[in-house]
C-alpha cells in the first residue's frame, strides 16, 4: 500500500479495534515494513490519536483514550448502528443528552454515503419501538433537518399546525432547538410576522432549508427562558396528584413538582395523609394528561382540578367496559 493518506486510515482502521495489535501484524496487514508501520504511528500522533506501544516480545500498538476525541473512523455497519441508535432516541426528549444527541445524528446522516442513507431508513421503517416515551414523538428526519438549519445557518420553511387546529406555512430563521420536559421546540424569527416564535417541532411538517444563509439576530433573552416564557402564556391549570409511592419511583417530568414525600420528610412539607403529593401547572389537554399519569405504572389520586378527575374517570370507565366486553 504506496498511498500514504490511504494507509493512515486503513492503520487507523485497525487501531480503533480494542485489542493490541503487534507492529509486524500490521505490516504484514498493510503490506508494507516494520518502519512504515513506526512512522505512520509516529504521524498519527502528530494528528492527536493517542497511540500508545508497548515493548517486548509481546508488545505492540493500541489506541487509548486521550485529552481530546480525534474524528473516528466507521465501517459500514457501525455507521448504520449508530444511526439507527440515534434516530431511535431523537423521536423523544431524553433528559441530559437531547440536543447533543440530534447534533450527532445531524453531523452524521451528512456525511452518510446515500446507499447508507437508504439502509438506515429501511431498518427504522422495519422496526418498531416497545415503549414510546412520555411525549408527542418527533420525525428524526424534521429534527435533522431543522438542526442543520441552524448550524447553517439557513432560513427553513415549513408547514405548521397550532394548538387550535390551524394550519399554515412558515418561513423562518431558526434559531435553537429546546428539550423541554418531554417536547422539543424551535426559537425562530418569523420573517412573515416579523416576531421571535416558539414551534412545538412535533407539529411541524414538510420542512426544508432553503438554501438561503441569514446572519443570525440577537435573541433578547436566553433561548431557554424564552421558551419557558412562551409556555407560561398559555392557559394552563394548577394539577395536584397524590401517588401511593415515593417520590423516587416517579419519573422526572413529576418529580420537579414534589411537594411532600411519602417516605418521610421529602418535599416543601408533611407527606399529609400518605403518598407522595405532586403539584404543578399544565398546560396539556385533560383526557392526555391523565393517561400520561396512568402510564407511569403508579396508583394515583387526582386531587384538582375537577375536570381532570372528570377526565379520569371518563378514562376508567372506558377502560373498564374494554376489560369486560365478551
Amino acid at each position: 500500500m504506496t498511498d500514504t493518506p490511504a494507509r493512515l486510515l486503513s492503520l487507523l482502521s485497525l487501531l480503533q479495534t480494542p485489542r493490541e495489535w503487534p507492529g509486524s501484524e500490521l505490516a504484514e496487514r498493510l503490506r508494507v515494513s516494520a518502519r512504515t508501520i513506526r512512522r505512520d504511528i509516529e504521524r498519527l500522533r502528530e494528528l492527536g490519536y493517542p497511540v500508545e506501544a508497548t515493548l517486548g516480545a509481546e508488545g505492540g500498538y493500541r489506541l487509548v483514550a486521550g485529552a481530546a476525541m480525534p474524528p473516528l473512523l466507521l465501517d459500514d455497519e457501525e455507521a448504520v448502528a449508530i444511526a439507527v441508535g440515534l434516530r431511535a432516541g431523537a423521536g423523544h426528549a431524553i433528559e441530559g443528552v437531547e440536543e447533543a444527541s440530534v447534533r450527532a445524528l445531524a453531523k452524521l446522516e451528512q456525511v452518510l454515503p446515500s446507499r447508507l442513507r437508504h439502509r438506515v431508513g429501511a431498518l427504522q421503517s422495519a422496526t418498531v419501538a416497545l415503549t414510546r416515551g412520555d411525549g408527542p414523538s418527533v420525525a428524526p428526519g424534521t429534527l435533522t433537518t431543522i438542526a442543520s438549519a441552524v448550524a447553517g445557518p439557513e432560513r427553513l420553511r415549513f408547514a405548521y399546525e397550532a394548538g387550535d387546529g390551524a394550519r399554515s406555512r412558515r418561513l423562518v430563521e431558526p434559531y435553537r432547538l429546546v428539550s423541554a420536559g418531554s417536547r422539543w421546540y424551535l426559537v425562530a424569527y418569523d420573517l412573515e410576522r416579523e416576531d421571535w416564535r416558539t414551534f412545538r417541532v412535533d407539529r411541524v411538517g414538510e420542512a426544508f432549508a432553503t438554501g438561503a444563509r441569514f446572519a443570525p439576530r440577537e435573541l433578547p433573552m436566553d433561548p431557554q427562558e424564552f421558551v419557558r416564557r412562551g409556555l407560561r402564556g398559555r392557559q394552563t391549570y394548577v394539577v395536584e396528584v397524590t401517588f401511593a409511592a415515593g417520590a423516587a419511583e416517579l419519573p422526572q417530568w413529576l418529580r420537579e413538582g414534589v411537594v411532600a414525600d411519602a417516605e418521610g420528610g421529602g418535599g416543601r412539607g408533611g407527606a399529609g395523609g400518605g403518598g407522595t403529593r405532586v403539584r404543578f401547572d399544565s398546560g396539556d389537554a385533560p383526557e392526555w394528561l391523565v393517561a400520561r399519569l396512568a402510564l407511569t405504572g403508579l396508583a394515583f389520586t387526582v386531587r384538582e382540578p375537577a375536570v381532570l378527575r372528570d377526565a379520569a374517570g371518563a378514562l376508567a370507565a372506558r377502560l373498564t367496559s374494554a376489560a369486560s366486553a365478551p
